[in-house]
């Protein structure tokens, strides 16, 4: 079950649980880069936090998950509430610039993050990590987050680490990237007049 609430604030609030997580999410476009994180799963709230910093957004997250069996499912559903509350936030899109391509270097390490907010949910990765884990942490959830992520808020996500040695390091600017690049995205610009697409509609 999903309840959200939204303000002209570009602004949701997503309350879901399920018999395996039990989540609080808000989260604002047009925030200041301040995060209030407890996931239960430190790697990730790292990079939650990063993600927020970097895309000036304001992002609380509360989650309880089965993290006794593994971590998947609380990435997992965290990843289908910032979806769903992006596209909440998003409304209409009306005037957004909707395309963006970020890269972000961290250290040795390069990553590349493309955007359209398309309301055509598509994922590409293409990304190959020297390690399976950082500390307890599964690198093949960071698959999973992304995806769940591009399906709920329904935009088109290529995902590029070009090179790199340390995981952290890839991972980290992968999440940077994709802060950047849902701001810019998401960015309104004037010139843009209503609905960015010769359809009429996203």
């Amino acid at each position: 079950m999903v309840q959200e609430a939204i303000n002209c604030a570009r602004q949701a609030d997503i309350d879901r649980k399920t018999n395996e997580t039990n989540i609080q999410l808000s989260f604002s476009i047009d925030g200041t880069g301040k995060s209030e994180l407890d996931t239960g799963v430190p790697f990730l709230t790292h990079m939650l936090d990063l993600f927020a910093k970097h895309g000036h957004f304001d992002l609380k997250v509360n989650a309880k998950g089965d993290i006794e069996i593994d971590d998947h499912h609380t990435v997992e559903d965290i990843g289908i509430c910032l979806g769903h509350a992006l596209r909440e936030a998003l409304g209409d899109k009306s005037g957004i610039r909707r395309y963006a391509s970020v890269f972000i270097p961290m250290d040795e390490a390069l990553a590349q993050v493309v955007i359209d907010v398309s309301n055509r949910p598509h994922f590409e990765y293409r990304a190959s990590y020297p390690s399976v884990q950082v500390g307890t942490f599964s690198t093949e959830l960071v698959q999973e987050f992304l995806w769940k992520l591009a399906l709920e808020a329904r935009i088109t996500l290529h995902v590029i680490v070009h090179y790199g040695q340390n995981t952290h390091h890839m991972i980290e600017a992968v999440f940077k990237a994709l802060g950047r690049a849902l701001d810019e995205a998401t960015s309104i610009d004037p010139r843009v007049q209503g609905i960015p697409s010769t359809k009429g509609v996203l």
